[in-house]
Order: structure tokens, then C-alpha cells, then sequence
């Protein structure tokens, strides 16, 4: 491990020179990251990160092993220069530095004077006795993919290849060449290759991986994080209690001993885990959002109670049948995971009370690696190869416009490509080198919400990536990556209807308070509005959040839908798979009357009545394994999750698990068999209920305020979307019918 390193020169800092440095152990990898991530964030120039050379010392260089960087490095080009006194100046200070772990870098890849700078070397190093090692510069894997590499070259430069101007820095040697290749290259100077063994067994590095490290959260004196997180979510429990219970005082006492005993239930899991100042870190971000007027949303894919009553989510997850085993899983240990929506407008706030709670040096958001997909790969290879546009248009054209589609895929898929290919040889050529590069990382971007917290410094546990200037830092392991290391992802999601729900409020509310009325608080309107659900029946979707398209308004118009059990169906279906299979017809006629709803064991209905008889969530999986076949819920969510990976073995386990189970509390096998097909069947288009209530909440919000509030509705609406002009002209038309 290791990082091939520019070095400003102090002479010219548009030509760095170069310098590799090797991990030798854990010191030398937190060293390094702290250097790499310094020359992002401080020694950028003309866009390349660069490390200044005073940062390199003999404390930021303990642990790595360097390599001189050959004809590229200050004491080759020195050299090169016949600066003899210059290069052991240079080399001098190198060793103050490094010692007996700096080696004088020799290369044979046939570029400009290689062999010149490569015997100045060895008798440099003779005279100062230090070790010589043989190194290939390897770029690429094989001989063959030279053109390729220079293409991919010629992509970031923004050149092509036949430009004059372009630099033309490697050659076709620099390929991964084979031990034996390499002792023939250097059979006058064996200890070179030695020396090469010799760093490979310096340089020991363990990594620990899969262990998770919160940030601290500050706690009251005196208490531990697992009593304070559940004092803070039984108090919040009972305020959520005290203002939904209107019931008689025997049917309030029962109800809130089933909310205490799901609360203490979810509470001994999550300490158990390890996860309860997890659970408060995000409290606490959330409740700073509401407290300084940043809309949040209602929390997807959470159907836990623990987060109801800490205002994590507003969605209460017992009188939505939410299951918190879908949410964790005390049987398959993995970090929970909050989708949290903020006001698009006001979501960075919300980011920066993060960082100046745990401090800046803490906080980042992570990287993305955008790729060379196959329709943007044609396009490239064929500019950089000088064809006119017309033709590389024509053929990028060609390739299927299918996320996920690959150029061999569409070498089958597409008749007129794989014709083009079989009969043009420039098509030909153009497909095989943008196959070459096809999936390859072309550019750096931001994960959409992901936000990280360390305990410590970012750099104890990844390096740091930023645009020249310092903006936009962001971690340069990405999501996976960051986990591995320790790391916990947040995710801040920016929604721009909560953007529009808060500006249509605060138009609203100023008019109420005009009036002397009291204000909206949206959380609390009714869901049984009528004139609400009277506007949905009539397909007046139009920016309504998640039903304003034409195929959900036909979806609505053959549902019409009259509660909000029914929304939240509605966005579970209008997904390709609900509606390829077959099961959005068979809800609606079912719904209707149309067709009898059958279930397939008595002991389901109370599962599957509100779907009506339709398998629709995930959750009714998960119920159905536990009722049926005596699973635990998280052995359900085990199920489910292999059913929706689909692997022969696994599913052959769980089915024989499954019908033994059913068997053994009086189902016939035949009734077991079919039930699990079933659940197998519908298992791959079933949907997370906790984010289709979420959405559905955010819907009916919508339309609520579209019913009742039209025209500061809208207004909110146009004034989000005034940039988009076809947006706005349908906008209009909405307004005026």
C-alpha cells in the first residue's frame, strides 16, 4: 500500500517532481493519510494535489519506506541535470529523513534517458551505500492495453490522441511485466530485484475492519449513554402518548402498556447492540433542525418506537403494523440506518451545526466515484480517437438507454449495433477500446446525503479528497468503504416538497395570524380529510408529491383511493414490478368487490386483510414466516432478505426450515410448499412499508394543503420550480383549471 506522490518543486511549482512512499506499518498509514489528505486541502496547484517538501520530516515520515521516483524524482532529474553536488544535497537530506528505508528507484521502460539516470543512480548509490530497487512504473496490466491507457489519458486532458500538444509521458513497456520478465530486464544489477523482495517483507500492515466507532455524545453527570437514551425515549414516549390518547381511561391504560412493553422491548435490543448514542446523535441533529425552523421529514424506513418517541420519525410505527426487525435486526447485526429528509433549502445548516458540534476536522460528507458508463464511454473513446460527432452520436445512440447496460449487453440487445460492429471496422475499433475502459472511475463527486462523524479526526480513519480552494471536502473512501474502516454514515437528504410545505405554511400562517388564528402545524392535521381525499379521487394530482405522474394518476383513478392505508399501497404498487406482475389488478378488483378475497390460510388474514389478500410489503413476509412456520421476526427478516437475493442454496434451506415449521403447527405440507412459493414470488416485489408510509405522509401532506390552501400551494410550488419553464407552463395551466 502506498501512494505515488507530487512534491512541489520549490523552483517551479508547475512541475513537481515525484516521490513514492510505501506503508511499512500502522504509524506509516496514518502518516500518510495525513499527508495525502493535507496536499488536497492545502497544496493544490492548477488542480493536482501536491505535498509541499517541509512537510516531509522524519516525524510525518515515520512508518513509510520511499522510493526516489527514478528520472521523475528531484535526485534523478539532478542527476539528469549533471548537478552531481545538487543530487547528493538532495540525497543527504532524503536519508536525515528516512534512513536506511529510502531507496534509489531504477526503470527500464524505453522512455527518453532512462538508462542515463538509471547508471548515475547506481553510482550514486555505490558511493553513499545505499540500496538500489528495480521498479517497472506499471500503469497497466498488459502489453496490449498501451492504446487504451493513452485514450483514457487523453479523457482527462481533454485531448486527442493525434494533438501534437498532448504530452506523451509513458510507453508501451509499462505494463505488469512477470518476475522472470523483470530478472532478464536487470540480470546486470540482481540486487536491485532483491531489494524488491526484500521491501515487500518491510512493510507489514494489518488493518482493523468491520468494528464500528461512534462519536461521543455528552452526557448529564452521573449517567451512563444506555440509562440516558432510555430515559430520553421513555419521556418522549409519554409526550407522544399524552397527545394522541383520546380514549376511555380502561381502553388508554391497555393501549399504553402495549406502547411501554414494544418501548422496553426495542430499547434492551438497541443497548444490547451497541447502538443507543447512535440513536441520540441524530435526536439531537434532528431536534436542532425543528428548533431553528429546517423542515424534516417523517424518518424513512424506520418502523421503530424508540424512534417515534425521540421525534426521530413521526410515523408511529404500532398503529402503522411497522416492524422494528425489519428496521434491526438482533439477529443479523448491521448499523441502523435513518433516511432523514430536510428542507432542501436548509439542509446544509443542519450539516454545519454537526460540524461545529463534533468539530470540522470530524465531519464530512463522502465521496462518489462516477464511472465510465457505456453510453458516455463511445462518446469519449470516439472523441479522443478524432472522429467527427455525427458518427460517435450515431453509435452512442445505438447502445440502449437502460441503467446497468453494458457494452456487451448491447452488442446483443441492440440489432443495429451489433451490425454496425460485425460490418464498420472504425465501429469495431471504437467498441473494443471503450469495452477496454468501460466501468473505469473518470471523476469525483458527493454521495447525495451521506454525512460521516468521527470520534477523532476524519484522517485517524480515511484520507480527505477537496476541489482547489478547500471546498467540498468530502472522504475519499466511499460509502462501503467508510464503514469498513469504522466509520458510521449519516444520511442528510435534501426534499425540495419540504421546502415547498414550508413555504406554503409560512404564507398560510402569516395570513392566519393576520386574522388573530391560531397556526397550522402540519403534523396534526387530520387523515381523514375529505376534501382531501375527494381532490385525490378525481386524479388532481398535479404537484402532489409521489402521485403527480400521468401513470400513478391512472393507477389512482382505478383505485380510488379513500384512506391512507390506501396511499400508502399506492406507492408500493406504482413500481415496475407490482404493476408487470399482475398484483396492482388483483388489489384494485379486490378492493372493489370485483373479485373475492381469498387468503391462503385462515391464519393470515389479519396479515393480509388491509392489502387484501395481496402479499404488497416486506413486513407481511416477515409475519407470515412468524405466524405460520414459528419464526422469530429476525429469523422473518433472514428470509426475506435471502428471498430477495434469490440463491438456490439458501432458498433451499429456508424452504425446508419454512414447511417444516408450518407443518409442525398443524399445515398441511402441500398449503406450506404453495404459501412459500408465494412469499417467494412476491418477496422480490414487495416494498419497505416504513418508506412507503413515509412518503405516503408527505403526500397527504401535499394534497391537504392543496385542497385547502390552493393558491399558497402552488405559488410554493412555482416559486421551486421557476427555473424549469416546461414545469412552470403546466404549473400554470394546473392553477387556472
Amino acid at each position: 500500500m502506498g501512494v505515488d506522490a507530487l512534491v512541489r518543486d520549490g523552483h517551479d511549482s508547475s512541475n513537481p517532481f515525484r516521490i513514492v512512499l510505501l506503508v511499512q506499518n500502522d504509524l506509516g498509514y496514518r502518516n500518510l493519510i495525513r499527508l495525502v489528505s493535507r496536499s488536497y486541502r492545502e497544496g493544490q496547484h492548477l488542480g493536482r494535489p501536491l505535498m509541499e517538501r517541509d512537510w516531509l520530516d522524519r516525524q510525518s515520515c515515520s512508518g513509510l519506506i520511499a522510493l526516489s521516483g527514478g528520472r521523475w524524482g528531484d535526485v534523478g532529474r539532478a542527476l539528469l541535470s549533471e548537478n552531481r553536488d545538487t543530487a547528493k544535497s538532495l540525497l543527504a537530506e532524503w536519508i536525515e529523513i528516512f534512513g536506511d528505508r529510502y531507496y534509489l528507484e531504477l526503470q527500464r521502460t524505453g522512455r527518453e534517458r532512462e538508462e542515463d539516470c538509471l547508471h548515475a543512480s547506481v553510482a550514486l548509490a555505490q558511493e553513499f551505500n545505499l540500496p538500489v530497487v528495480a521498479t517497472n512504473d506499471v500503469r497497466f496490466l498488459d502489453p496490449d492495453d498501451f492504446e487504451a491507457h493513452e485514450i483514457r489519458v487523453c479523457i482527462h486532458d481533454g485531448r486527442t490522441l493525434e494533438d501534437p500538444r498532448r504530452l506523451r509521458i509513458y510507453s508501451p513497456q509499462q505494463y505488469l511485466r512477470t518476475p522472470q520478465q523483470m530478472a532478464q530486464l536487470f540480470s546486470d544489477i540482481p540486487e536491485a530485484l532483491e531489494n524488491s523482495v526484500e521491501i515487500a517483507k518491510r512493510c507489514n500492515l494489518e488493518l482493523s475492519l468491520g468494528e464500528t466507532y461512534l462519536p461521543d455524545f455528552t452526557l448529564p453527570a452521573g449517567m451512563t449513554v444506555e440509562e440516558y437514551f432510555s430515559q430520553q425515549s421513555y419521556a418522549g414516549l409519554e409526550r407522544r402518548l399524552q397527545r394522541m390518547l383520546e380514549k376511555s381511561p380502561a381502553e388508554r391504560a391497555a393501549l399504553h402498556d402495549s406502547y411501554r412493553e414494544r418501548l422496553q422491548l426495542e430499547l434492551d435490543v438497541i443497548n444490547q447492540m451497541g447502538f443507543p448514542g447512535y440513536f441520540l446523535i441524530v435526536a439531537d441533529f434532528i431536534r436542532w433542525a425543528r428548533e431553528n425552523d429546517v423542515p424534516v421529514g417523517p424518518g424513512r424506513g424506520a418502523g421503530s418506537l424508540v424512534a417515534y418517541a425521540l421525534k426521530i420519525t413521526d410515523l408511529d410505527p404500532i398503529e402503522h403494523d411497522l416492524l422494528f426487525e425489519r428496521f434491526l435486526n438482533p439477529e443479523r447485526v448491521s448499523m441502523p440506518d435513518f433516511d432523514i429528509d430536510f428542507c432542501m433549502d436548509k439542509r446544509d445548516r443542519v450539516i454545519e451545526y454537526v460540524a461545529n458540534r463534533y468539530g470540522r476536522d470530524s465531519v464530512s460528507q463522502i465521496i462518489t466515484y462516477g464511472s465510465m458508463a457505456a453510453k458516455a464511454v463511445v462518446r469519449d473513446v470516439g472523441r479522443v480517437l478524432g472522429h467527427p460527432y455525427g458518427f460517435t452520436d450515431r453509435i452512442a445512440k445505438m447502445v440502449p438507454f437502460e441503467i446497468g447496460m453494458t457494452l456487451d449487453r448491447a452488442l446483443t440487445e441492440s440489432e443495429d449495433l451489433g451490425q454496425a460492429y460485425r460490418t464498420d471496422e472504425e465501429v469495431t475499433q471504437l467498441i473494443d477500446m471503450a469495452r477496454k475502459l468501460e466501468g473505469l472511475a473518470r471523476n469525483a463527486g458527493k454521495h447525495a446525503g451521506g454525512v460521516v462523524i468521527a470520534p477523532t479526526v476524519l484522517t485517524d480513519f480515511t484520507p480527505l479528497y477537496c476541489e482547489p480552494g478547500g471546498a467540498n471536502l468530502v472522504t475519499q473512501f466511499d460509502k462501503d468503504d467508510v464503514e469498513q474502516v469504522g466509520l458510521v454514515k449519516f444520511d442528510f437528504l435534501g426534499l425540495r416538497t419540504l421546502t415547498i410545505v414550508d413555504w406554503a405554511l409560512k404564507t398560510v400562517n402569516r395570513q392566519r395570524l393576520a386574522q388573530g388564528r391560531d397556526p397550522i402545524d402540519i403534523t396534526a392535521i387530520p387523515m381523514d380529510d375529505e376534501a382531501s381525499f375527494s381532490m385525490l379521487k378525481c386524479c388532481e394530482t398535479t404537484a402532489v408529491f409521489q402521485l403527480e405522474s400521468r401513470g400513478m394518476k391512472e393507477l389512482i383513478k382505478k383505485l380510488q383511493p379513500d384512506c391512507f392505508e390506501d396511499i400508502t399501497a399506492l406507492v408500493a404498487l406504482f413500481r415496475p414490478g407490482p404493476l408487470q406482475s399482475g398484483m396492482v389488478d388483483d388489489f384494485i378488483a379486490r378492493k372493489h368487490g370485483q373479485q373475492a378475497v381469498a387468503y391462503p390460510h385462515p391464519d393470515l388474514e389479519p396479515i393480509l386483510k388491509p392489502t387484501y389478500g395481496v402479499i404488497l410489503y416486506q413486513e407481511q413476509v416477515m409475519q407470515i414466516a412468524q405466524v405460520l412456520a414459528g419464526y422469530s421476526l429476525g429469523g422473518a427478516d433472514l428470509l426475506r432478505r435471502a428471498m430477495g437475493k434469490k440463491k438456490p442454496a439458501e432458498m433451499a434451506k429456508q424452504r425446508a426450515i419454512f414447511v417444516e415449521g408450518a407443518v409442525s403447527r398443524g399445515v398441511d405440507t402441500d398449503t406450506a410448499t404453495y404459501i412459500f412459493d408465494l412469499m417467494e414470488k412476491f418477496a422480490g416485489y414487495g416494498f419497505n412499508k416504513s418508506h412507503s408510509a413515509a412518503y405516503a405522509l408527505v403526500s397527504y401532506q401535499t394534497i391537504w394543503l392543496k385542497a385547502h390552501y390552493p393558491a399558497a400551494f402552488m405559488a410554493a410550488v412555482l416559486s421551486a420550480d421557476m427555473d424549469t419553464t416546461d414545469k412552470v407552463v403546466t404549473l400554470i395551466e394546473e392553477c387556472r383549471s
